[in-house]
């Protein structure tokens, strides 16, 4: 091959009179980053294999020998004794070239009535839907977590917080299971997200089908797909499942990086409402004092990588003409990277939650403060024949009287109460309880203890 240094023939080089540049060579390379691809490049090549046979495409005897060399090859990759080439571009050539050299001729047959551009939409398929499956599992162990937290700490009493200023009071499991509740919507998208993801491509060929009488239904079920894609151009040049993970991973790592907030928020000196175990924690290089939360700042940080990444891929996708073109190599970083950091941080974080401890005194001191029980007095005085605006006016300026004084509207004597509304008179103080207050608020979705009693029922914990 005139003009390169490499000697090594390419499986797609017949058309072309010289090598490729070796510069091309090492840009165009994806075997580092598609090589984790192997095992869904060999499973969908032996249910392809099978279905040549089936369809006496190639001989039967052949197709057993194919496989065979294949299965032989994965253990190979599984040992370590597997040498990856990047001259052989992605894992698909490398797999093919190793087929090759034990089988010969017989191996050349295996790319019959495929293509690489349905290949790997298969391989990113098979792939994608076994992550997203391990990935629920482990939002399902999060949220376990989270209810077994709320349980444990089950009549702690919290500031409820709106602007970062204390409103009005709230159980902590209740603050807890609205975790539980955005994970449990994660999951939802999840688990649609694989409808989409669960569509077998292989048989699409390159964009047009192939002119072999395949069996694609026979491959579906060989490779557990539930449906046939049903135009063989979209089938190999989209990646909205792709996009639809990576979518549902940036919502998930809202939620994450809020409960991560949370909890670096209520484990500093200023909230000091939670203490984070030590060995989930650093110190500093300079102050011996330090404690510092970063395995929830990282969660938290890790945030921007997959939003970036749904951006990354978006940004390619949104100019291609149908059907492939070679962008599309460019879909597997941001998939791959945002699969290892959605598991990773959801394991971390659900480490995290079950070893926190929660300083239940300091949480009461904070909700003493700040006249959280000022909407149950305006609510006292509706319940009196007040309009809820007039009531607002008259609990408003008890605030700033009390505020003036030094004092807590629970403090004021019933005359002094009285001298803000007549329609006051001794029951108000039941209301100005915290008990009182969250007892109160048992309509559905409220913080009452009932409520929350129910809700952990309903999700087992």
């Amino acid at each position: 091959m005139k003009g390169s240094k490499n000697k090594r023939p390419r499986l797609w080089g017949g058309r072309f009179g010289a090598g490729m540049a070796e510069s091309v060579e090492a840009f165009t390379s994806s075997i580092a980053v598609d090589a984790r691809l192997c095992r869904q490049d060999i499973a969908g090549s032996i249910a392809h294999a099978r279905m040549l046979a089936r369809q006496r495409i190639i001989p039967a005897r052949e197709a057993r020998r194919i496989v065979r060399a294949l299965e032989a090859i994965q253990k190979e990759i599984e040992s370590g004794g597997f040498s990856f080439s990047s001259k052989d571009e992605d894992i698909h050539m490398n797999i093919e070239r190793r087929l090759i050299r034990k089988l010969g001729a017989v191996g050349e047959k295996l790319h019959t009535a495929r293509s690489r551009n349905d290949q790997v939409a298969l391989d990113m398929r098979l792939y994608l839907r076994e992550e997203i499956r391990s990935i629920i599992g482990a939002l399902g162990g999060l949220r376990r977590e989270l209810a077994r937290t709320a349980k444990r700490y089950l009549t702690v009493i919290m500031p409820g917080y709106t602007h970062l200023q204390r409103a009005q009071p709230v159980l902590l499991s209740h603050h807890l299971l609205a975790y539980v509740e955005m994970l449990e919507r994660d999951r939802e998208r999840l688990e649609g997200c694989i409808q989409r993801v669960d569509v077998l491509p292989l048989g699409s060929g390159a964009l047009a089908g192939t002119t072999f009488p395949i069996d694609r239904a026979y491959v579906a079920r060989l490779l557990h797909f539930p449906r046939v894609s049903k135009n063989s151009i979209d089938a190999v040049s989209d990646r909205d499942f792709v996009l639809e993970f990576l979518s549902a991973s940036a919502i998930l790592f809202v939620h994450l990086s809020r409960l991560a907030e949370d909890m670096i928020l209520w484990s500093s000196e200023e909230f000091g409402f939670i203490e984070l175990p030590d060995r989930y924690c650093t110190g500093s290089s300079m102050m011996p004092q330090k404690k510092n939360p970063d395995v929830l700042e990282l969660i938290r940080g890790k945030s921007g990588r997959v939003f970036g990444h749904l951006q990354a891929l978006l940004t390619v996708m949104k100019g291609l003409p149908l059907a492939y073109n070679r962008d599309l190599q460019e879909d597997k970083p941001p998939l791959f990277d945002t699969v290892d950091t959605v598991t990773a941080s959801l394991a971390m974080m659900r480490e995290v939650v079950r070893e926190i401890k929660v300083k239940k005194e300091r949480m009461l001191a904070a909700v003493k403060d700040g006249f959280m029980n000022a909407t149950d007095l305006a609510d006292y005085l509706v319940r009196r024949g007040v309009s809820f605006r007039s009531a607002h006016a008259v609990v408003g300026r008890m605030v700033r009287f009390c505020i003036q004084k030094g004092r807590r509207l629970e403090e004021l004597s019933l005359r002094e109460l009285r001298g803000f509304s007549p329609k006051i008179e001794k029951d108000v103080y039941d209301y100005l309880t915290l008990d009182g207050a969250i007892q109160r608020r048992r309509a559905i979705g409220g913080t009452a203890l009932a409520n929350v009693r129910r809700r952990l029922k309903e999700i087992g914990a």
